[in-house]
């Protein structure tokens, strides 16, 4: 080998030990206390979740399973902005834009192994859900089994918005809201204040601002106890009243508007409603794509019926298969996330011309 080569290949190696160093920093994991905290740090993306990332919490959680000097797990986000804003969108558009779609679905099946563990984890996960915690951010912290949230905290599954349906779990989450406020939520891709995420079952319960320090402090005493009584003992040692919400308020409307059997009879019956707040609702579901709208519907539902885990997680990826064969999903990153001109051109633009039999079948039971 000549030395230009030899050069060359050392400068590969270089950049290539460079960049998974940089990738491993984007999780970090300490042990302090009893407590293993697992940091997510992408402050300047909003800590959203890439592939090596996902392997990294994966990674620890396994090794800390059987590790006595771990008793309770820690999830928190880096910065000031958010604890996750959800998936690398960008690399999503990527894959399904250069044919590189059965990759990305591989990428989804390990992100969706890794909120069930966290759901199943035999130790108390305790996320802090502070600033934006959108989607893949759900998908960690909303299978946790203590879930705090603050006055900064903004939650929700944002993905009809993108011409996507709710995954990581997050049917199931929605399925087990009260009513049918997982329609609403699912088909407006609307964002949660702290008290309606509460309410709608995202989180358990709110401290203020500064509380996040005072959490960290009293986990230590907590070692050893169930993830039940842990939940129950911060709330007691720390927990206060979040500002009012208006999802409880909103049920009645809510639940009769979204008892509707499609998405075309929801909009008839969001349309007859004499209250404002389901005229902004309609407005919401008519700008997002009618395709994805349709099949967030059925996935929430069906989540709903068999109240699995597991099964929602399954269905959710035969979901992801059929949507990004589509081209709602790309134009609608395209309109949202890159070009950002806010108005994406859905196919089918109409809802009367989205076939239900079509989406029924591609997430069914394989």
């Amino acid at each position: 080998m000549g030395q230009d080569s030899m050069m060359k290949g050392r400068a590969t190696m270089t950049e290539s030990t460079e960049q998974e160093t940089a990738e491993q920093d984007h999780v970090l994991a300490d042990v302090v206390d009893g407590l293993g905290l697992l940091t997510l740090n992408r402050p300047h993306q909003i800590n959203a979740l890439t592939r090596p990332m996902v392997t990294e919490l994966t990674r620890r959680l396994g090794a800390w399973r059987e590790d006595p000097s771990v008793g309770i797990v820690v999830l928190r986000g880096a910065g000031d902005r958010g604890f996750c804003a959800g998936g690398d969108i960008l690399a999503f558009h990527t894959a399904i834009t250069t044919g590189k779609q059965h990759e990305f679905l591989s990428f989804l099946a390990e992100e969706f192994q890794l909120d069930g563990l966290i759901a199943t984890y035999p130790k108390p996960v305790v996320a802090l859900m502070e600033g934006l915690c959108m989607g893949g951010g759900v998908g960690l912290a909303g299978h946790a089994s203590v879930r705090i949230v603050t006055p900064r905290s903004a939650i929700g599954m944002p993905e009809t918005h993108i011409g996507y349906s709710p995954d990581v779990g997050g049917t199931h989450l929605l399925g087990l809201a009260p009513g049918r406020l997982g329609e609403h939520l699912a088909l407006t891709a609307s964002t949660m204040g702290a008290a309606d995420a509460i309410h709608a079952g995202f989180a358990d319960f709110f401290i203020a601002d500064d509380g996040v320090d005072d959490v960290l402090a009293a986990l230590p005493d907590l070692v050893g106890l169930p993830p039940a009584d842990v939940a129950v003992a911060l709330e007691i040692l720390l927990g206060t009243r979040a500002p009012a919400g208006q999802l409880a308020s909103d049920a009645a409307w809510i639940d009769e508007a979204y008892a509707g059997e499609d998405v075309p009879g929801i909009l008839q019956r969001l349309d007859a409603s004499a209250f404002p707040a389901a005229a902004q609702a309609a407005a919401a579901i008519r700008a997002n794509s009618p395709l994805a709208t349709q099949t967030a519907l059925q996935a929430v539902r069906a989540a709903r019926e068999d109240a699995h885990l597991p099964s929602a997680l399954a269905r959710e990826l035969r979901v992801a298969d059929f949507l990004m064969r589509h081209p709602d999903l790309p134009e609608g990153i395209r309109a949202q996330i890159i070009d950002k001109d806010r108005t994406p051109h859905w196919s089918p633009s109409d809802h009367q011309e989205v076939d239900p039999q079509q989406i029924a079948a591609a997430i069914a039971s394989a």
